[in-house]
This record gives C-alpha cells, structure tokens and sequence, in this order.
C-alpha cells in the first residue's frame, strides 16, 4: 500500500470520532502553547533588559568604590574613601582604551522650588556624562569643566524632576531650586530617558558638578569620590580596557601583589549577566512545567491509539485478510499518531503566539517569539507523536488475522 493510500486511511480514521480527536489533541495544544508563551516571555524579559542597560550608554565600564572596615566592623561596598578624584585624570592619561570619563558622588534629598517640592536623586558628575549616555539635552546646556572645577551651584533637571517642579513641559533654565540651605540655578534640562537597567527611573535626577556635591551637599573636601563612569572606545577591546584600568588604579592606590583590590570594576555584559540569570531561571522552570504537559500530552495519545487499537480489531483483521501488511497497520496507526501531534502542535503555536500578543496589548509585558522556538516546539511534537504512537501501532500490527476478525 501506498503511503499516500495510509495518509487517506489514517485521516479518514480520525474523521471519524471528531470530538475524540480534537480532546486528544487538546493536550498536546496546551503544551506546545505554553511552551511558546514561556518562551516568548522569557526572550521578551531579556531582550527589555538588555535594552535598558543599553539605554544607560554603551561600551560602559563602571568602576565603584570598595568596602571600608574599621575596628572589624564592614561599611559595605562603596564606603572606601580610596577612590578619589585624581584617579580619573590617571585613567584618562594611562587607560588610551577609555574615550570618556566622568566621576561620580551621589546623594538622595528634598528639593524646593517655589511653592512645590520633591525628592529625588542629586547625582554629582562631571561633564563627559552625556556622552558617555548619549543623553541629549532638551533646554538649556549641561553645566562646563569650569563650573566642576569652581564647585559652581548649577544643576540640570531630569524630566520628571522639572515636571513635578514647574510643570509639564516647562522650560526651568534660570530659575533656581534649593537643595538643603543651598541655592541651585538651573542651566539645562535632560531630554527624556526612560527606565534604567535596574527599574529605576533616570529621568528622576538632579545633575551637578561632583565637587559641588562633595562640597556643599556632603560636606567632604571634594577629592573622595563614590565611583568612575567610562565609556570605553571600542566594544571589542573592553576586557582589555577593563584590565588596564584595574592595573592603574591598583599602582594608584598603592595595592601590594596578592592584597585584594579596594574598589570594584563592572561592565554592561556583568550587569547583563546578574540581571538575565534571574529571569533565565524562572523561564527554564517554567519551561519544564510545560515540556511536563506535552509529555502527558504524548500519554493521552498513547491511551486514546491503544483504545482504537481495540475498537478497530476487526478491521485490521479483515484488512489483513485481504492483503494488508503488519507494516500497513503499523504505519496506519503511526500516521495517525503523528497527525494528532503535529496538527496539536501547529495548533499550539497559533495559540501560543496569539497569548504572547495578548499579554504585551493588554498587560504590556514584553514578548518575542523566536523562530526556533517554534521550530522545536512542532519537532518535539512531532518526536512525541512517533514515541508515543509506536507501542499501540505495533501492538495493532502483531495481531493475528484470524483471532482479529472473530473479535468482538
């Protein structure tokens, strides 16, 4: 017989009992759906991710302040007082691997302007850090090495900050906001940012000189600093801008060989790599929930070809009884097997795709069904179709023609 001829037959035989089928297959919907949704979801989380930290600049390289112990007791990362200004003018002449450059101090603090006020982030930095971001500037200009050198009182507003201060849409620059005791005036403000690689909001911040910050907002002499901003030159050469750069800070700051380092150096692929492992995590669970349901999928097949198996005895006997081979039978059986797997799975991948758009229309989760998601799904259907098919395609061929046809 020919496989077209099987096809006919296997098709015509599940045709038969159309609510059976469609209940049979229903499990193997279900599986290959919720594999494409956790899929979907999973990639989705990870690509926003990686958008976000590319959202903070690329080619970024940060460089953090260490712990501080004193009497035994840990002050925790960043509480080093090591790290201080002239280690960015040493990495800026000896790192030629590291295109821009900005040092970092921040504090948390009620700002007032005018009858209005609110709480937000100061982040003192110098001028390279726009570039560094590719962040433009929407009013205004952002403050000059010689406001930094001076430790001037100037600032620039991020979005929110503006709105929540003077407006929607206002353009602040000359106005003044005050900061504790001291009076900012206001030079530019921050075009739109989004969120950053950990949640948070960038458009919520204050910008001014560091030594400003260190001096009048934290009352330090404005050498000490919490952290370096680099923005290496090449995306190619960042582990080697990353060595060197720990190379020159550990003879700045007088690191003996073997002694452990008082500051800490990041880059966008370790910030990735802490951030995805999370969301990797849930997905591969998740995904096993899911392969565990095309699994039972695969059994539901199994019992339902069994059963047809034994509904259909006398018919494979009066097959064989003129001219049928076992292998006919088998593939019969095998045939339908597969159909309800790969109709199951083609079925589930519509489902699956029309649940990832629905959760990034309505809930606004982030979604991306990649191609060979899907690729897999419809062959692991198709691999459990034939797994799952062949016990009761090869019990329906083994059956004897004779003892078949007195069946009742």
């Amino acid at each position: 017989m020919s496989f077209f001829m099987i096809f006919r037959v296997a098709l015509k035989a599940l045709g038969r009992n159309k609510m059976r089928t469609l209940l049979t297959m229903l499990g193997m919907i279900i599986g290959v759906a919720a594999v494409i949704t956790m899929v979907a979801l999973g990639t989705g989380a990870q690509q926003q991710i990686e958008e976000q930290i590319q959202s903070g600049g690329t080619n970024l390289i940060m460089v953090r302040a260490g712990n501080y112990s004193r009497g035994g007791v840990s002050g925790g990362m960043g509480t080093s007082p090591k790290l201080k200004a002239k280690d960015v003018a040493a990495l800026r002449e000896q790192v030629p691997g590291a295109q821009y450059l900005s040092a970092s101090v921040g504090t948390r603090d009620q700002v007032v302007a005018g009858g209005q006020n609110w709480f937000s982030r100061i982040d003192g930095v110098d001028v390279e850090l726009p570039l560094i971001r590719f962040w433009d500037i929407q009013f205004g200009e952002f403050f000059s090495e010689t406001d930094v050198n001076s430790a001037a009182k100037v600032a620039v507003l991020g979005s929110v900050v503006r709105d929540n201060l003077f407006g929607e849409g206002v353009d602040p620059v000359g106005q003044t906001v005050r900061i504790r005791s001291q009076s900012f005036k206001i030079v530019g403000v921050m075009a739109l940012k989004g969120s950053g690689s950990f949640g948070e909001d960038q458009d919520d911040v204050i910008f001014a000189p560091y030594t400003t910050v260190q001096r009048k907002l934290r009352g330090r002499d404005g050498t000490n600093i919490s952290g370096i901003t680099i923005s290496a030159r090449d995306a190619d050469r960042i582990e080697q801008t990353t060595a060197q750069i720990e190379e020159v800070l550990r003879v700045e700051h007088e690191l003996i060989p073997g002694q452990d380092n008082d500051f800490m150096v990041r880059t966008q692929d370790d910030m990735m790599s802490m951030l995805t492992s999370t969301t990797q995590t849930m997905t591969m669970f998740t995904l096993a929930i899911a392969v565990v349901s095309l699994v039972v999928g695969g059994i539901g097949i199994m019992n339902i070809m069994l059963v047809s198996v034994t509904e259909r005895t006398r018919e494979i006997g009066l097959r064989m009884a003129v001219g049928a081979k076992g292998q006919d039978v088998l593939w019969q059986f095998l045939v339908e097997a597969m159909a309800l797997s790969l109709v199951g799975g083609l079925v589930g991948v519509g489902l699956g795709f029309g649940i990832s758009e629905g959760l990034t229309q309505f809930l606004q989760w982030p979604t991306n069904v990649p191609a060979d998601a899907v690729a897999i799904s419809v062959g692991f259907a198709a691999v459990i179709g034939i797994v799952f098919g062949f016990y009761p395609a090869w019990k329906g061929a083994q059956l004897d023609p004779i003892e078949s046809l007195r069946f009742e």
